[in-house]
């Protein structure tokens, strides 16, 4: 191990008959990959798997690196190979190489965390001409030896040396149209023969020759799935999903078995339990006499698991029994590949299985009614994704007249949601939409793993070929993309940029690229144009699911919410309260924004008149707000921009003449104000606490028109419960002088008023200065709310609005892991934090400390808020409630180790 420079294991470890007791653990996916630790422990569960050996993450990170071994294998870690090799030729009674009893060896990849469709295979490694000649002789069965064949040719020639894999199709597909055959399985021997000599050319063609040294298949095969780590679609997966900081994938050796050696063999892909709606059946697929890829690939449309019951009986109850095992073992629903060769079952992979939002909340709920897993268990089993899944609207009213006449055809419902969006049929053409803000129903007759970008920016996935289990529908899943896989009414014409649906009565429509429809991915349903949708609602299995989420938590989750609507909605989604109520945000309705102008612009008498408008409209606003939100906390912030945000600019001729003629001036004037009030930097000029500094009516006419709408509100029975929060301060006198107006209006209210209501006075901490001089602020305030985007950009001195010229290719450098203003940067911003928490809490130990930038409803920064700055709650848009409440609720679970 030392001489090859690895440091944390051993290059090779054994699974199959016996193996992986002692090495391959499921806790050992780092080194090993998912695949390859889950290969070991179903060995070790006593389930039939053919043998093969594993080569570790460690290996790959290795290969890759120019400075170690530069894409080399090395000499002792072959030797290695070779007698790991010579295990499986042992245990199967088989030689590699060997004409007369050949081994054939599967090559797989598997990182520690499932990239379904991202990675490389290779099967039917070792086959050569002299092999395929014994392979037939042995078997008796010509076809199965030439199918091998072929199929190797294939994937060595795509996955190991960059062929197209569209060369060999176009090849197949040629022979078959001359034999007049739709079907790969109805090809006769020769046919087989002559796809073999064609897939020949393809590779001469391209300047390359196929090795007939099986060791040189070998060696070839591990170099390009360790490559392909690297490679583009996984990169982008990676980039994607935000998979990091991981070895690189693993590389499992394994021993062949055939699902195409004639009708008493056969390959399938099932989950334990429905990935769509997580109901408990099998749900799955398999071909007869074919191999893996051909199920996954969508090359040909597989039958339903159930429908092995009664062509293998025997079998199906052996895998049934099989998937009962695993689900107990590992406490979760699987994914599980098999093998059925000549009547026996092998299973050649399991992991945790990729599932929709509504069935990772149904399986979680379940999974604790049966007693394999607890509740706190069971929140681990939910994404915070998969809430955003469920948290999209779905189709309005699918039993309406107008819905049932759009619907054209329907095909595989493989990922549940509604999706509306424009055609597109290449992956380049979803992405340029996508840029360019236009949603794209991304429609091919199958998808690949090159198309990953464009399934990804699409709102849906529609394909004309493919199961439940296809490429397109596992990635789907994974990424909450509704998806109809199968739809074999659906005829693409990529070429010309069009598609044809031939509906029930045999009529054809066409559709042009750019052109709108709809896709009911939980119906598998195909409908014309565009479809109305409505919002969810948290009911059933997602409150229950959610009922544990809160009771495991420990920080609060509250909402930025700014009108009476978003309070509601807000409350509807869990909140605790609201964060951030900004004043501002109501000043931009047409009645209002002129009464704003008017306050900036006018005279005395008229900034005295815009002030009592604009205190009715407020007063109305928070006394709807705390209606909304009876009993729980509404922390509004004072006026936070500069004032020029609320004027016209200076070409908008109709609305300065309009304005011009409110205040009675001329338009010349009203422009000459306008140019007046511009500043050079106005992120960092007349704005937040500086405003109420130095036009102190603005602040006290919101203070009062909050205080009288609390009392208004308590009058009417609601529990109000006002926090004024100042903002921008950066020095303790600035908050000083603030909270005195505001402690001096309220006396003058609650005495005009005769009664009086509590509310606390805090302050918004997202200057660098502020969170430096914490412990000084903190013996004035009583709450503390880190406003985490002015914060990001007060440190790093980034224009959070000019980002976009630079962010995209710090990220692509690695200057930067994440973007700041998405998720935390915990080394500097995140330091701020906690110093100011600290020290806040030192000099005020009764401080209430939270966060309300947009930072409050991303789960990795939740978690940072949680259980390591020590917050008292976290702040985020209504929609994004639910997901805080899951990110919250797992931080709590991993900080107390379970």
């Amino acid at each position: 191990m030392n001489s090859l420079g690895l440091k944390l294991a051993p290059p090779i470890s054994l699974f199959g008959k016996g193996q992986g007791t002692t090495t391959s653990k499921k806790n050992d996916k780092t080194l090993f990959g998912g695949k390859g630790a889950n290969l070991a422990e179903m060995s070790s569960i006593g389930l039939s798997v053919p043998p093969g050996f594993t080569i570790t993450t460690e290996c790959c990170q290795f290969f890759c690196d120019p400075k170690t071994w530069d894409q080399q294998l090395p000499p002792m870690l072959w030797e290695q190979i070779l007698t790991a090799v010579g295990t499986i030729e042992h245990n199967m009674d088989m030689q590699f190489g060997n004409p007369q009893n050949p081994l054939l060896l599967s090559v797989r990849s598997g990182a520690s965390i499932s990239m379904p469709g991202m990675m490389d295979t290779v099967l039917n490694l070792g086959m050569n001409d002299e092999v395929c000649q014994g392979l037939a002789e042995k078997t008796g069965n010509a076809r199965f030896a030439w199918d091998s064949y072929r199929r190797f040719l294939e994937m060595f020639g795509n996955v190991v040396l960059d062929i197209p894999r569209v060369l060999f199709e176009e090849e197949i597909d040629n022979i078959k149209y001359e034999r007049g055959v739709y079907q790969d399985s109805d090809l006769a021997v020769e046919d087989l023969q002559l796809v073999v000599q064609r897939f020949k050319a393809v590779y001469a063609d391209q300047n390359l020759e196929f090795p007939q040294d099986v060791t040189e298949q070998l060696s070839l095969a591990i170099g390009a799935v360790f490559k392909g780590w690297m490679g583009p679609r996984a990169v982008k997966y990676r980039e994607v999903e935000n998979i990091r900081n991981l070895l690189g994938t693993a590389v499992n050796v394994q021993s062949m078995v055939f699902g195409n050696m004639g009708e008493t063999s056969g390959t399938g892909v099932c989950f334990t339990r429905d990935p769509n709606n997580g109901e408990d059946e099998l749900f799955g697929e398999f071909l007869i006499n074919a191999q893996g890829e051909d199920v996954v690939a969508g090359i040909r449309t597989p039958k339903p698991i159930s429908e092995l019951a009664s062509v293998m009986p025997e079998v199906y109850a052996e895998f049934k029994s099989n998937t009962d095992i695993l689900e107990q073992h590992y406490g979760d629903m699987q994914d599980v590949e098999f093998t059925i060769q000549e009547g026996k079952l092998f299973m050649l992979q399991t992991r945790n299985g990729k599932r929709g939002g509504e069935a990772a909340v149904k399986i979680a709920v379940d999974l604790v009614e049966e007693g394999l897993v607890t509740q706190r268990q069971a929140i681990n089993k939910v994404l915070p994704e998969h809430l955003d899944q469920l948290l999209h609207p779905r189709f309005a009213d699918v039993e309406s007249k107008d819905y049932k006449t759009a619907v054209m055809a329907k095909g595989l419902p493989a990922s549940p949601g509604a999706a509306v969006g424009r055609l597109a049929f290449t992956n380049e053409k979803v992405v340029e939409n996508k840029q360019n803000g236009i949603p794209s129903i991304l429609v091919r007759d199958e998808t690949s793993p090159d198309d990953v970008e464009g399934m990804y920016d699409s709102e849906g996935i529609l394909t004309a070929r493919g199961g439940m289990t296809s490429h397109a529908a596992v990635v789907a899943r994974g990424w909450g993309r509704p998806c109809i896989c199968g739809c074999t009414a659906l005829n693409v014409d990529e070429e010309n940029g069009e598609m044809t649906i031939t509906t029930e009565d045999g009529q054809t429509k066409t559709f042009k690229e750019g052109e709108f429809i709809s896709l009911n991915g939980n119906a598998g349903e195909v409908l014309e144009g565009k479809q109305l949708v409505a919002p969810p609602a948290i009911t059933g299995d997602l409150k229950t699911f959610m009922g544990w989420v809160d009771e495991a938590r420990s920080i609060d989750v509250l909402a930025n919410a700014d009108t009476p609507a978003d309070a509601a909605e807000a409350r509807k989604n869990g909140a605790n309260g609201i964060g951030l109520c900004r004043s501002e945000h109501m000043f931009f309705q047409p009645e209002r924004i002129s009464q704003v102008r008017q306050l900036i612009l006018g005279n005395d008498e008229q900034q005295t008149e815009a002030l009592e408008q604009l205190l009715s409209f407020q007063r109305d606003d928070y006394e709807g707000i705390f209606k909304a939100m009876d009993g729980l906390p509404v922390t509004v912030r004072l006026l936070d921009p500069p004032l020029h945000e609320f004027l016209p600019p200076l070409e908008d001729e109709e609305i300065i003449s309009g304005l011009a003629s409110q205040l009675g001036v001329s338009v010349d004037e009203v422009k000459e104000q306008v140019k007046a009030s511009e500043e050079v930097n106005p992120m960092l000029g007349l704005r937040g606490c500086r405003l109420g500094i130095t036009k102190p009516a603005i602040i006290e006419m919101q203070v009062r028109a909050i205080l009288e709408a609390a009392l208004n509100a308590i009058e009417k029975g609601v529990d109000a419960r006002p926090d004024i929060m100042v903002p921008l301060v950066g020095k303790v006198e600035e908050f000083q002088d603030q909270a005195a107006l505001i402690r001096s209006v309220a006396e003058q209210v609650f005495q005009e008023r005769g009664k009086k209501c509590e509310f606390k006075v805090g302050t918004m901490i997202e200057i660098p200065r502020a969170a430096l001089t914490a412990h000084k602020i903190a013996k004035e305030a009583d709450f503390f709310s880190y406003g985490s985007n002015d914060l990001t950009q007060m440190t790093f001195g980034y224009s959070r609005d000019d980002v976009g010229t630079f962010v995209p290719k710090y990220l692509e450098k690695g200057i930067l892991e994440d973007d700041p203003f998405v998720t935390i940067d915990t080394e500097g911003v995140g330091q701020l934090i906690k110093l100011a928490a600290t020290e806040g809490r030192a000099a005020n130990p009764g401080l209430k400390i939270g966060v309300c930038g947009e930072h409050g409803g991303d789960p990795r920064s939740v978690r940072f808020f949680s259980n390591e700055a020590d917050l008292t709650y976290v702040s985020c848009s209504p929609f994004r409630v639910p997901i805080a409440r899951l990110a919250a609720a797992q931080a709590a679970v991993e900080k107390a180790g379970e």
